[in-house]
């Protein structure tokens, strides 16, 4: 049986491109929702599709997952406030996988839940494991000051707010078609 032994800076490389990857280009989904980037529909649009989801008032809940989306992304790929970014996009996905993706399956090709669960694994992973030596946590000393405990602590919170907000859904009414 061979060994293996972690060199910290080549682990703090991968955090840093796993965060950045995760964290720029989530953030960059919720300025899709929030301001049309990129190919986005907005506050307005996303707002009404919103309401197709049964979130009401949909402006209010797009412009609350278009900021987490922003915030955690950014968090992520800053590597700041430990876990509290990774609770967040935590959070938001599984918002996201249950009402839009979940009846489509596993795969993206089909609309499934694959880009929510990776971005929601990696974001949980990312918590457990801490953003390494290139974070501004690290910079600003605060890196190992997040416990284990308030880390679960953390992703419990985030883990609940998505169910809360999936509380919150008012299904739409189905309309019988003549």
């Amino acid at each position: 049986m061979g060994t293996y032994s972690i060199d910290l800076q080549t682990l703090s490389i991968g955090l840093l491109l796993v965060r950045i990857v995760i964290g720029l280009i989530m953030a960059a989904h919720g300025a899709q929702k929030l301001l049309g980037w990129w190919g986005g529909y907005g506050l307005r649009g996303t707002g009404q599709f919103f309401e197709q989801l049964g979130f009401q008032p949909g402006p209010a809940f797009a412009a609350a997952a278009s900021l987490s989306e922003i915030v955690s992304g950014l968090l992520v790929a800053l590597g700041f406030l430990g876990p509290i970014g990774p609770a967040l996009m935590v959070s938001v996905m599984i918002v996201a996988a249950m009402t839009v993706h979940w009846e489509h399956g596993l795969f993206a090709a089909n609309n499934g839940i694959e880009l929510p669960l990776l971005y929601g694994v990696a974001a949980f992973g990312l918590a457990l494991t801490g953003f390494g030596e290139y974070s501004l946590d690290a910079l600003f000393g605060v890196a190992g000051r997040w416990s284990a405990g308030f880390t679960w602590i953390v992703l419990v919170l985030g883990v609940a707010g998505g169910f809360v907000n999936m509380a919150l859904r008012r299904r739409p009414a189905v309309t019988a078609q003549a």
